[in-house]
């Protein structure tokens, strides 16, 4: 495996234009998404300030992804940010690229003065829970999913 140096990287806001490799990327993750599904998701994402999505380029490809919701919390007096995926091309992992990418997130989100960032990961992904641990992320309890039902017609 090439050594992460090795791996020349520019990381960027993702544009509209990115919408089918982004697919490909959740696809990677276990969402399969089309590239039109993910162009109607990317809309209202890079339309709303509080979502801030990067891509990784490597050799004119993108490579990975990292997009983030940040809000106001029931919580806590000041805004926090959620990551809502991270994602890095099957052929390009472990390379430095999702370190690179949530460098590139926590900076932007310190710039806006931004201090508390959160991720959930599933517990069957034991690489990204020592991922997560390995950037300086600490684990601090469950996250609970229920699907509800589509209102009747």
């Amino acid at each position: 495996m090439p050594d992460s140096n090795d791996v020349d990287l520019t990381i960027r806001a993702a544009e509209a234009a990115d919408a089918e490799v982004l697919a490909e990327l959740m696809t990677q993750l276990g969402y399969e998404t089309r590239a039109s599904e993910m162009q109607m998701r990317m809309e209202p994402i890079l339309a709303n300030k509080n979502y801030a999505t990067f891509v990784a380029i490597s050799e004119g490809k993108v490579c990975g992804m990292i997009g983030t919701f940040t809000g106001y919390t029931y919580e806590h007096n000041s805004a926090s940010t959620k990551i809502l995926a991270l994602v890095v091309s099957k052929e390009m992992r472990g390379r430095g690229v999702g370190h690179a990418l949530i460098a590139a997130a926590e900076k932007h989100l310190a710039q806006k003065n931004i201090r508390r960032i959160a991720v959930n990961a599933r517990f069957e992904r034991e690489d990204a829970h020592q991922f997560y641990e390995t950037a300086g992320y600490a684990r601090n309890g469950f996250r609970f999913v229920k699907e509800l039902p589509l209102p009747a017609d």
